[in-house]
């Protein structure tokens, strides 16, 4: 009775899953219908590109869907997890893919099960000829040249991007005629000048200078003033113009949602498009030049990832697979940090450490292989004209002294006071920001803050510099040459071959300290308000800036304590007379380390990366004191970093794999429906298509249990929505009627006297993930960070009784927060 649409399934799967077209960066992809609040129709999945030879494909939600596997080859496709009745091309020219919905999670154990499929055919097919042959060791190297062109590619952006930057920010102060392409240093290098007047040089003309006026002058320096502000609101503008016209996604730091999220396994489409590749490029040089309290770190972290997503798609291993791809992301966050900080050691840890969800050994070899060529080729540009390639290289003549930890400590002490404040503070700015009509003026709000921060900035000169230049100054020590009041010693430097002498601060020292406070203050509160604007915005620099200031000021202090207590015991015993024991430079750098510490969580990374920054080997032991007492204080006084408080401010579905369960619940406690709400489910046999398709119109599930019976609710298997849209749709136009049962078994029960039914075995997962309703939350939670699972079934006995996600699970443990806070009896 059923005889000609048996096997239909299989035969409309090779041409509907044989459609489904590259996503390329995902810019064009038609899935962006989530913008118009719709969702992708079947029809519009049914009319993609065809594949000639497309046999298989995987469903928006990660199903593989195979049809052409030998049957001895069944039983592995099982034992990998792929449902031993379906079957897979295994020519990868051939083998179109899915792609998955936007905002949704991939399924990890089906992409890298489909990835151990894709080996062993290659593998077996290398003994049958010399091009297969090639081909295996194409696939093989084909991994760590994807790096190597991910290094080379970031290596190079990064020097474009920290050339451009430096031209822009010397551009709020001048101009170098002869060669207008020139920043201020290179215009004085061009000139044969051995010593300049200040900090100026004949060939750089400041803007009073070129309008005709006196640079010392009353006039000249309203016309300097008026041309900084000016120069700081026509960057800060075009900016957030770009941004919002070409590349929504360019905003911010791009750590929280890439970093975080999507290497957890989110999709979010256009995120590592090229166009967020080019637009944040162009608008973190444009950000960091106005002024504004941010950093382009940050920003580089994400466009190396954008850089390493476009690359991964030459490769169809990667670009055809979301949690192999995962692999060059986690490589490419590593290049980013390596072309941030000169720091390509502290990348891999970064990676490992705060980036990745899935770090096999492999992708660490991967990581520090593309930190590596990423940190040769930007040594190569060499883009800040110097013979190091560390961003803010240190030298101190002088090691630390055994007492000064307790100094150091107390430095990671205030960092973590510091880093709790501001976490505090920026979440609810940006809380407000989204729930106010404030976040309906995007472009209002950026030329208001830059406006702010240009006309508060420039009376103040510490402020008013760029702040890299800033933590360089604050980095260092004095020395003769230095001509700045934060250097105003009364020593003698007549005699250059004996040691520094101790001296008292002289009068412009203590000015400098007082306008180092007022900088301290005023970079925490503008800040607070820069973080989460729509234009590039990463936070290291300005946590940097806090914390050198603050470290300065200390480091001062003690300073003067030994000069003019010298008879202390912990002076005495260590200080030797006529020379300075104390160095302010190093404390500016712990302090730096303390803050950033205390507002980004971060440990072992942190280290090695300020270890780099400064090329100091010699002070890792301050600066981890520093660390750790910051990371103690920190999650004392609030448990998320900035980047894990953005992401729980946005609403996305991660799971911290470093936070602690401590609650008694069950999996029945979490999984949906709860108190006996009817569960959609579908019946193996007893379904017609017109049934089916009811609930795939009232419903908005990913996917639905299959079971015996709606009476017994014994699980039989697991169909995903994207393929039941796709099988219906071509069932639809082959004229399978709304009457045909719909069949997830090889015949139905007993007789069946209506239309011929529609065979959908081979779309049906016999091996879903199940659970029992007496699981404990804790083990859960475990198999979602674990095994990147989309979602768990729960059953007792056998019997089908609810589903979990991953949003079940955080929405949960949200809840069981908000109660533990209104037990506190004083909240």
């Amino acid at each position: 009775m059923y005889g000609s649409h048996v096997h239909w399934a299989a035969a409309r799967a090779r041409r509907f899953y044989g459609q489904i077209t590259e996503e390329g960066d995902g810019e064009d992809s038609e899935t962006e219908d989530w913008r118009l609040g719709g969702k992708q129709s079947p029809e519009r999945g049914a009319s993609r590109r065809r594949s000639e030879d497309g046999l298989a494909g995987m469903s928006t939600d990660g199903t593989v869907l195979e049809h052409a596997l030998p049957e001895s080859d069944r039983g592995l496709a099982q034992h990998h997890g792929v449902p031993g009745n379906a079957s897979v091309e295994m020519e990868p020219e051939g083998e179109p893919f899915g792609q998955y919905d936007d905002f949704h999670t991939i399924d990890w154990q089906r992409d890298l099960a489909r990835d151990r499929m894709r080996h062993r055919y290659i593998v077996k097919k290398r003994q049958t000829g010399f091009f297969d042959l090639v081909r295996q060791f194409h696939d093989a190297w084909s991994g760590w040249l994807c790096v190597l062109l991910v290094g080379i590619v970031a290596g190079g952006v990064a020097g474009v991007i920290d050339i451009g930057a430096r031209w822009m920010e010397d551009m709020r102060f001048g101009i170098c005629p002869e060669a207008f392409w020139l920043n201020k240093d290179q215009c004085c290098w061009s000139s044969n000048e051995t010593f300049f007047e200040g900090d100026n040089c004949s060939q750089w003309y400041s803007w009073p200078e070129v309008l005709g006026a006196q640079h010392d002058s009353a006039g000249g320096y309203v016309l300097a003033y008026l041309c900084y502000v000016v120069w700081a609101l026509l960057l800060g503008l075009l900016a957030v113009r770009l941004v919002r016209t070409f590349a929504p996604y360019a905003c911010g730091s791009g750590i929280p949602e890439q970093i975080k999220t999507i290497l957890s396994g989110f999709i979010i489409r256009g995120y590592l498009g090229k166009w967020t590749l080019l637009i944040k490029s162009v608008c973190m040089m444009l950000a960091v030049s106005a002024g504004l309290s941010l950093g382009k770190e940050g920003p580089l972290v994400h466009v190396a990832c954008c850089i390493g997503n476009i690359i991964a798609y030459m490769f169809p291993k990667y670009g055809r697979n979301e949690a192999k791809k995962r692999e060059i992301l986690s490589a490419s966050a590593a290049a980013g940090v390596s072309v941030a900080f000169g720091a390509p050691i502290g990348g891999v840890l970064f990676s490992l450490e705060e980036a990745s969800y899935y770090f096999p050994l492999k992708t660490l070899w991967r990581s520090f292989f593309c930190a590596l060529i990423s940190a040769f080729i930007l040594n190569s540009i060499n883009p800040f004209g110097n013979e190091h390639s560390v961003l803010f290289y240190v030298h101190h003549e002088r090691p630390w002294i055994f007492f000064e930890l307790l100094p150091f400590i107390f430095l990671g002490v205030l960092g973590g006071v510091i880093g709790a404040a501001f976490i505090r503070s920026n979440i609810f700015w940006c809380r407000f920001r989204k729930t106010s009509r404030l976040g309906q003026y995007p472009t209002t709000e950026v030329v208001a803050v830059t406006l702010a921060t240009a006309l508060l900035a420039f009376p103040n000169p510490y402020s008013r510099m760029p702040s890299s230049e800033l933590i360089n100054v604050l980095f260092n020590d004095c020395g003769p040459s230095e001509g700045i009041d934060l250097c105003d010693y009364k020593r003698n430097f007549s005699s250059m071959s004996q040691a520094i002498e101790t001296s008292e601060a002289g009068p412009g020292v203590y000015t400098a300290l007082w306008q180092l406070a007022i900088v301290f203050v005023f970079k925490f509160l503008v800040t607070i308000f820069t973080f989460g604007m729509k234009i590039p915005a990463g936070l290291f620099i300005p946590s940097m800036v806090l914390g050198a200031t603050m470290g300065r000021i200390v480091g001062v202090g003690m300073e003067q304590l030994a000069i003019n207590y010298p008879n202390w015991w912990v002076f005495s015993s260590e200080c030797t007379a006529g020379e300075n024991c104390i160095t302010s430079g190093l404390y500016a750098t712990v302090g730096a380390a303390a803050v950033l510490g205390g507002v980004t969580r971060m440990t072992v990374s942190l280290v090695v990366i300020m270890v780099e920054l400064t090329g100091s080997v010699s002070y890792i032991v301050p600066v981890m004191a520093a660390v750790m007492a910051a990371k103690w204080v920190g999650d004392a006084l609030g448990r998320e970093g900035i980047y894990d408080a953005h992401i729980y401010l946005n609403g996305y579905p991660f799971l911290d794999s470093k936070e602690e369960f401590d609650h008694t619940s069950l999996a029945a406690d979490v999984m949906e429906p709860r108190n006996n709400v009817p569960f959609s489910v579908i019946t193996q046999n007893s379904m017609t298509v017109s049934e089916v398709e009811s609930m795939l119109k009232e419903t908005e599930h990913n996917g639905f249990p299959v079971v015996v019976s709606k009476e017994s609710q014994y699980l039989v298997g697991f169909v995903l929505r994207r393929d039941l849209n796709l099988a219906l749709a071509g069932a639809r136009r082959d004229g399978v009627p709304g009457q045909s049962l719909c069949l997830f078994t090889a015949a139905p029960t007993g007789q069946w006297s209506g239309p011929p039914p529609l065979q959908l075995r081979r779309i049906l997962d016999l091996a879903p993930i199940t659970i029992t309703d007496q699981t404990p939350l804790e083990t859960v939670i475990d198999m979602f960070r674990k095994l990147g699972l989309r979602q768990t079934l729960v059953t007792h006995n056998g019997r089908l009784l609810g589903i979990i996600t991953k949003k079940d699970v955080l929405r949960h443990l949200k809840h069981l927060e908000v109660e533990d806070l209104e037990q506190v009896p004083f909240h």
